[in-house]
């Protein structure tokens, strides 16, 4: 079967997989963003308990295949009554994955922040909180723009996890197996099809990450 055939036959399977795959990748990029930020203020916290949860929540996140993590999350969490929706599950597996990464991108933007201005805003009595919400996060998320850009596209990889369970509708790599399964001779034109969404998505992605970089870069 060529690209014509198949587009045909499944065009509105792919656009519906795009859209899926597009949307749990939104989801799971806001949510890992908002605990890559708490778990890096943990990591840096003068309270070295909230420390070590800090670094072992990136650790253990960071070291565990998506697979892995993925058949704990579907299937050995219903054992201890926890029974999440498939699409759920898939989620909240990449956000845990993301958000461990993500936390290292933030790290490397804290790390490029000057000591001088955290000497000068503990010099002028701001605590801690303070000093993190109006000094240091605002500096660190416009220092790793472009890595929290590689990090929405990983994010946006990640969902392929989605194959594994079965959602409906498939995001698009879930969407490969669907149709060389009920089309003979299909070969590896879905393969290529989704292979192109996913770059094509990917460089729109990059350009503009770049666009935003350039624009709220800290100038050093």
């Amino acid at each position: 079967m060529g690209f014509a055939e198949i587009l045909e036959r499944y065009g509105a399977n792919y656009a519906k997989a795009v859209f899926e795959t597009m949307s749990m990748t939104i989801v799971c990029f806001c949510f890992a963003m908002a605990i890559a930020i708490l778990i890096t203020v943990l990591r840096v916290s003068p309270i070295k308990p909230l420390r070590i949860v800090g670094d072992l929540y990136v650790q253990i996140f960071r070291n565990i295949p998506g697979v892995a993590l993925l058949v704990v999350v579907a299937y050995a969490l219903p054992n201890l009554k926890v029974v999440l929706p498939w699409k759920t599950c898939v989620e909240v597996t990449v956000v845990l994955l993301a958000s461990a990464f993500g936390s290292e991108n933030f790290m490397t933007g804290i790390n490029a922040i000057g000591v001088g201005q955290i000497e000068a805003a503990r010099s002028i009595g701001l605590t801690f909180g303070q000093t993190m919400r109006k000094i240091v996060i605002p500096q660190a998320l416009r220092s790793a723009v472009l890595p929290m850009t590689n990090l929405l596209i990983a994010t946006m990889l990640s969902t392929s996890l989605g194959s594994q369970v079965p959602l409906n509708p498939q995001e698009l790599t879930g969407l490969v197996s669907y149709i060389t399964t009920r089309s003979t001779g299909a070969g590896i034109v879905p393969f290529v099809i989704s292979a192109l969404c996913y770059a094509g998505t990917a460089v729109l992605m990059g350009v503009l990450g770049n666009l935003i970089d350039k624009k709220v870069r800290v100038i050093r």
